[in-house]
């Protein structure tokens, strides 16, 4: 399956190994020493804050899909060049799940402030990302970057879960 991972993510070796370091690392956050993950989730929020919030169905899915393949190819060639498997800097991960954390949730976020609904899907992605529940811990045996990557998009699903039956049942 491995070499298959190499072929599927051809492209990313063409890409100079500090770009694909900077990119997994996003830069400095994947570099700071307490807690990385949790400051490449922040740089998460903001991601959706400026991306995904006032896209509709279809645009949500378009880009949250194509930046998981992107982040699966950058993280499989980080991991490569870094020789390390899904070492801690690489944060890039946790940036492109936790949008999906708030799908279906952009109404919610402005009528009940923004704040609150943020902070809750915040803290419930680290939650999910930090004990990973239900099995999501296995999913990082999956090879290369789909390992990388797949437990933090299934931990941002289930906080998204129960974010929405929190709202529809306490709210």
């Amino acid at each position: 399956m491995r070499s298959g991972l190499r072929r599927s993510f051809f492209w990313t070796n063409f890409i100079p190994s500090e770009w694909v370091i900077g990119l997994a690392t996003l830069g400095p956050v994947g570099r700071i020493r307490h807690a990385p993950g949790t400051w490449g989730s922040v740089a998460g929020l903001a991601l959706y804050a400026v991306l995904f919030h006032h896209l509709g169905f279809l645009g949500f899915i378009f880009w949250a899909a194509l930046l998981s393949y992107g982040a699966m190819a950058i993280c499989d060639a980080a991991e490569r060049r870094l020789q390390m498997r899904d070492p801690g800097l690489i944060v890039l991960d946790e940036f492109v799940a936790v949008p999906l954390v708030f799908f279906g949730l952009s109404n919610a976020v402005e009528s009940l402030g923004g704040w609150p609904i943020l902070l809750a899907g915040f803290a419930l992605f680290r939650l999910f990302d930090v004990l990973k529940p239900f099995g999501i811990t296995r999913l990082q045996n999956l090879p290369g970057g789909i390992g990388c990557v797949a437990d933090d998009l299934v931990a941002g699903a289930a906080s998204c879960l129960c974010l929405h039956l929190a709202l529809r049942f306490l709210v």
